[in-house]
């Protein structure tokens, strides 16, 4: 009897290793395929000739871009977009949250607060009211334009109060015994504890702010202005203004496919993501845990 449990155990972690490993593949073959296309002739790719492996390996696509002023512009705008657009976005997100994980008899009309933050969730003006708001601040074709429209998610505000009124009530008592102030207990008490958290949402903003498109699309009409994923949707869908190139651009260009620009440019903009990930990873399963365990 304990044999046969045995080997069924055995045989359900197989299947559960085969599924997994399936799943891990199915993400991971498109990649292997841009990445292949990224690294092949003009030839192969029109043939659709290329799969998992390049044919006909060249660098042209890379050095284009690498050589493409525009590209590295946007680059540039939506590195700087990542760095101040995480930063403001958490001291507010926590500056928030803080004050709305306190009891109702320590911040009046806590309630209220609390359901005018999820009412914005479920509402909000439209995209017209808020190119109104920006025109009107002056705003339009500025940096800030990027940062400030979006700066308090509401979501991740209701995400890090209810991570923060998780927390052992005894620690903020205790810190109030000693003296300790709102600006001593959310900083020395609250934040180091909530590292699983602040990990989380800054890559919930990270992954926003290098992702979006749109806001520079209707919030910026000069293309100097443009981050990077606005500069790449107006070459993927609108196509290259082939009379701002050089002569070397134009020859390059010419020995190699359209598909391999496209996919070189968007392997480009997935290694910053990748390369911070693995750094923020091993907060997520302590995120999961953390707050399990209650008083």
């Amino acid at each position: 009897m304990i044999q046969s449990k045995t080997t069924a155990t055995k045989a359900f972690r197989l299947m559960i290793g085969i599924v997994l490993l399936s799943a891990a593949l199915l993400c991971l073959l498109p990649f292997a395929n841009l990445l292949a296309i990224s690294f092949s002739d003009k030839a192969s790719t029109a043939a659709n000739l290329v799969t998992f492996w390049p044919m006909g390996f060249n660098v042209n696509a890379y050095e284009l871009i690498m050589n493409n002023e525009a590209f590295l512009h946007s680059l540039w705008i939506s590195l700087e977009r990542v760095g101040v657009g995480v930063v403001v976005s958490m001291i507010l997100i926590v500056l928030s949250a803080y004050p709305l994980s306190l009891e109702a008899k320590q911040l009046k009309g806590r309630t209220f607060f609390v359901w005018y933050f999820v009412f914005t969730i479920l509402f909000n003006g439209g995209l017209i009211p808020l190119f109104i708001v920006v025109n009107e601040l002056n705003l339009v074709n500025n940096f800030w334009a990027l940062i400030l429209p979006y700066a308090v998610p509401a979501f991740n505000v209701i995400i890090m109060m209810n991570f923060f009124r998780g927390l052992p009530s005894a620690l903020s008592e205790a810190a109030r015994i000693d003296g300790a102030g709102h600006w001593t207990i959310l900083l020395r008490v609250f934040l180091p504890l909530s590292l699983p958290a602040v990990a989380t949402l800054s890559l919930f903003s990270i992954v926003y702010h290098w992702n979006d498109y749109f806001t520079g699309l209707f919030l910026m009409s000069e293309s100097k202005n443009w981050p990077l994923q606005t500069y790449l949707y107006s070459q993927l869908y609108v196509g290259i203004d082939f009379t701002k190139l050089s002569p070397e651009e134009a020859k390059t260009i010419a020995s190699i496919s359209n598909r391999s620009l496209r996919a070189a440019q968007i392997m480009v903009t997935i290694i910053p993501v990748l390369i911070v990930y693995p750094f923020l990873q091993r907060y997520f399963v302590a995120g999961l845990t953390i707050g399990s365990v209650k008083e």
